[in-house]
């Protein structure tokens, strides 16, 4: 029996889907404290010059340990409007945008107060567009030894995310190569639903 613990992030990597796919339990670390600088509001995507991440701004307060399920997103900035404009620039032309951007477009037209709500939406969006069905559950406190999981937690942070990707087509691929473990949006809309026998047959 494979048991996992996994954060709910922003349109998580590929990597994260690869794990929750490939498991036969799937419970989202629901008590930590929140971290800069990792995926809980970033993703990355292939856009015409490379790279690009995407930030989600949060609310800044005094606490030092703000729990991720208190953060708040800061939506003065037209963040969305942003977000899905990048979107459109990087895969207009890849197969499956069209296909799934009516029901991607409304995320970004709607505020949500809390990242975590966010993010748990984004994950019920992105299961559907995959076709799939994953059933959580949710901690109830924090520990920091799991033994009863194989902890995934560290794939929120991108820097020691080292997953390698077997390769598949991308649209700009041609300038700059093959872009490993972007956002599953990367690979959704590539794909489309060719996805899920990709992320089965991935190694983490």
């Amino acid at each position: 029996m494979k048991n996992i613990l996994i954060h709910p992030t922003y349109f998580p990597s590929i990597s994260h889907y690869i794990a929750m796919l490939q498991a036969d339990s799937v419970t989202f670390e629901m008590e930590d404290n929140f971290q800069k600088q990792t995926n809980r509001n970033r993703m990355y995507i292939y856009s015409p010059n490379g790279v690009q991440l995407l930030n989600i701004p949060i609310k800044h307060t005094n606490d030092r340990h703000q729990k991720y399920k208190d953060v708040r997103i800061e939506n003065d900035f037209g963040w969305q409007k942003n977000h899905f404009k990048s979107l459109e620039a990087a895969y207009r032309t890849s197969p499956f945008f069209e296909y799934f951007e009516d029901d991607f477009r409304p995320l970004f037209e709607k505020k949500q107060e809390f990242l975590m709500d966010l993010n748990l939406e984004i994950f019920e969006l992105v299961n559907d567009s995959l076709g799939i069905k994953i059933a959580t559950e949710k901690t109830t406190e924090y520990f920091h030894e799991v033994p009863n999981y194989i902890d995934f937690r560290h794939l929120t942070n991108g820097k020691k995310d080292t997953t390698k990707l077997e390769e598949y087509t991308q649209v700009f691929e041609e300038k700059h190569g093959f872009i490993n473990n972007l956002s599953i949006l990367d690979l959704l809309f590539n794909e489309g639903r060719y996805a899920i026998e990709y992320l089965k047959n991935q190694k983490l």
